[in-house]
């Protein structure tokens, strides 16, 4: 990034971020056409380096799937692999495979196309609400609230940078590091953890799958970070590069992503120009909602 005087107090987005986040989510049909797959088609949302945001094509696979499963069948996880990088200049097509409904479960394969390939494939399963046994991870104690950190746009302020502009006004989410953030800055403790806390920065509409999906796309904002984290990288370490090369996700509890949520992140292990991270995602009251778990290719010279 570019450190100039000027500043980004005068910038300000060419769309609504949360305008923008609903219409990526509202996929068209083709009037139900269907070969052996459901087909769908979304938008992309335009990127500094024209490339699809792995979140964006996560949720979009996942309303996807959800416009096939009966309305009382909710997500409750999910298995992706990124296959190729995404053009953002270009539209997705979404095609879904029903590959199984039973009493009380779905499955649902979905492939993410750009010129007739995938970039991404995807199972997820669906469930009929149920009872049965119930116990969950503890949320960590003394983390300081949201309201005390700052915000992307106010530790980005001094760069005049495309990425900066990007994360400080055009991402839907507010997200707020709990450790400094590595957006320019080595960390101080080389530890293989992280926590943010995060929500859209307006409200949503009160649809829960409109919620699972928007999690979904959140989820992998800083899931590596816990990586560059233990080995002192910040994001602008000259010539690594980083990329998402699968993500998997379960949903436990209802959830609302425009209230606060605590994202917290480690890294079991990294090796081999890999690393693994898992994140555990719970409410303000303390529920753990959701669980999550990538490996990443991470490079450095």
């Amino acid at each position: 990034m570019t450190e100039t005087s000027t500043g980004l107090t005068a910038e300000a987005p060419a769309e609504d971020p949360m305008e923008v986040l609903l219409d990526l989510l509202d996929l068209g049909d083709f009037d139900g056409a269907r070969t052996n797959e459901d087909i769908f088609l979304g938008p992309s949302q335009k990127q500094p380096r024209h490339r699809v945001f792995g979140g964006q094509v996560l949720a979009q696979s996942m309303i996807a799937g959800m416009r096939t499963v009966e309305p009382d069948r909710i997500a409750h996880s999910m298995h992706g692999y990124f296959l190729r990088p995404g053009d953002a200049n270009q539209p997705i097509t979404f095609g879904v495979e029903r590959l199984r409904d039973g009493r009380s479960f779905s499955a649902r394969r979905v492939h993410a196309y750009q010129n007739g390939v995938p970039i991404l494939s995807m199972i997820a399963s669906f469930q009929v609400e149920d009872t049965g046994l119930d116990h969950q991870a503890t949320m960590p104690e003394g983390i300081p609230d949201p309201e005390s950190l700052p915000s992307a746009a106010e530790l980005l302020s001094e760069f005049d940078h495309p990425l900066a502009r990007h994360m400080s006004y055009e991402r839907p989410f507010d997200v707020r590091h709990v450790d400094p953030a590595l957006y320019v800055s080595s960390p101080t403790e080389h530890v293989p953890t992280n926590a943010v806390w995060m929500k859209t920065i307006g409200p949503l509409p009160d649809d829960p799958n409109l919620h699972r999906a928007a999690l979904a796309y959140a989820s992998d904002y800083t899931l590596l970070e816990p990586i560059l984290r233990k080995h002192g990288l910040p994001w602008v370490t000259p010539g690594m590069s980083v990329a998402s090369l699968d993500h998997a996700m379960w949903w436990h509890r209802p959830v609302r992503v425009d209230e606060w949520m605590l994202y917290v992140q480690e890294s079991p292990s990294a090796q081999g120009a890999r690393g693994l991270a898992t994140g555990r995602i719970f409410n303000r009251e303390g529920l753990h909602v959701a669980t999550v778990a990538q490996e990443g290719m991470v490079r450095i010279p």
